[in-house]
């Protein structure tokens, strides 16, 4: 894995989008060796005093010592600065007693460094589960990423907090309220081990906009769950999933009542969760599973996460097969409501099958024309109620396996 892959053939154009410096975060990035010399793989943010901050976490049982951290810092009050500490590399997970003493040192030394209270440093880790953090490499660098603080930095923050990441994903939003600009930024990295409750592996978001942090904690935990518990690679729910959320209140324009905002954050987390599925490991196309007719939502997401978690399913659009049989298979093992004679697929536009079976005047090519594009969609509609859902995922290929196989070497 020390060689770096190819970039997904998903990627946005242009790369990497130009983003709105946002009052109130300067960022810094640099290389440590945590795991491979010469990879930049540490990103340092400092965030004004007043900086409020919300945040969502992995529902993993064995989540890593940095994501109990974090939680235990959430919502606590302050008026001073904070700093957000990632590393990549090594995910300090599964390190026991050795992993939290980790977590300490780091922040230790990056509030000596900056001068913010220790309790208002947020570390995240993501990369290997089970090796012992190198932790003196990132304390290491820390004097040097002050140095280098840019409001600017966000692009080589991006890029620091890739493992098997391709591309670095940012996106942001400015939105009009009262005659006053507000920004939105954010970053994240993600591309395997990508499964809801929360899917993103790592995510930091920035705005300007003055919030309390109950209400921004609503609105992201929301969000959330609308994008980034709407995206699937391979099932499997990380270690070490942390989004951050910052807003300065640089602006002075308060936004606690601000439907705008709240639209522009949820459009920037939606667009970062976007490119997660872009990125997925070994991906060549981009998969949309929309479920209708549901007897609630929940069953419909049930349905919808069932399609797209299902190696036949994915393996299938890999190989550019209109298979709906492997659909109907995921439908009925998903333990959601479902009656076979009431059930129909479509492949993008194409009606596959209806009502219990293949839909008159169905012709297989023109299901598999749509299935050779980079953009796929799979809807399905039960029938039974107006439960509804939508989740993105991507194909199932061999470089998943590779990149995989050799990820520790």
């Amino acid at each position: 894995m020390a060689d770096i892959l190819p970039v997904s053939p998903l990627a946005p154009e242009g790369g990497f989008p130009d983003l709105p410096a946002i009052p109130g975060v300067r960022f810094a990035a640099t290389a440590a060796g945590i795991k491979y010399k010469g990879r930049t793989d540490v990103m340092l943010v400092e965030l004004a005093p007043g900086t409020t901050i919300a945040g969502t976490f992995t529902s993993s049982k064995t989540r890593g010592a940095p994501v109990l951290d974090c939680q235990g810092k959430i919502g606590m009050p302050s008026d001073a600065g904070a700093a957000f500490v990632v590393n990549s590399g090594n995910a300090n997970a599964f390190t026991g007693v050795a992993g939290v003493n980790a977590v300490k040192a780091v922040a230790k030394a990056a509030a000596d460094a900056t001068g913010i209270p220790e309790a208002r440093v947020f570390t995240s880790s993501t990369g290997v589960i089970g090796e012992p953090l190198p932790h003196d490499r990132i304390t290491a660098t820390l004097a040097a990423l002050v140095d280098g603080l840019d409001k600017h930095g966000i692009a080589d923050a991006a890029r620091a907090i890739m493992t098997t990441d391709t591309f670095p994903k940012g996106a942001g939003r400015t939105v009009e309220v009262d005659g006053n600009r507000i920004c939105v930024a954010g970053i994240a990295k993600g591309s395997g081990m990508i499964a809801p409750d929360m899917a993103t592996m790592l995510a930091y978001i920035f705005t300007d906009a003055r919030i309390s942090q109950d209400k921004l904690q609503s609105l992201v935990a929301a969000a959330c769950d609308e994008t980034f518990n709407r995206i699937t690679v391979d099932s499997d729910t990380s270690t070490s999933d942390t989004l951050l959320v910052a807003a300065t209140g640089a602006s002075g324009v308060g936004m606690d009542g601000s439907s705008a905002f709240a639209a522009a954050l949820a459009e920037v987390m939606d667009d970062l969760a976007r490119q997660i599925v872009c990125d997925g490991e070994g991906a060549s196309k981009f998969v949309t599973v929309s479920v209708t007719g549901a007897a609630t939502d929940s069953d419909a997401r049930q349905v919808a996460f069932a399609i797209a978690n299902s190696p036949l399913v994915k393996t299938a659009i890999a190989g550019e097969d209109p298979n709906w049989g492997r659909v109907v298979m995921a439908v009925g093992k998903s333990g959601a409501e479902a009656d076979r004679d009431r059930l129909s697929i479509r492949f993008g536009d194409v009606l596959v099958a209806k009502d219990g079976s293949v839909a008159p005047g169905y012709l297989e090519a023109e299901a598999a024309r749509h299935m050779s594009g980079e953009n796929v969609s799979v809807s399905v509609d039960l029938g039974l109620g107006v439960g509804t859902a939508t989740v993105y995922t991507c194909d199932l290929t061999s470089r998943y396996i590779a990149i995989n196989a050799d990820y520790r070497s």
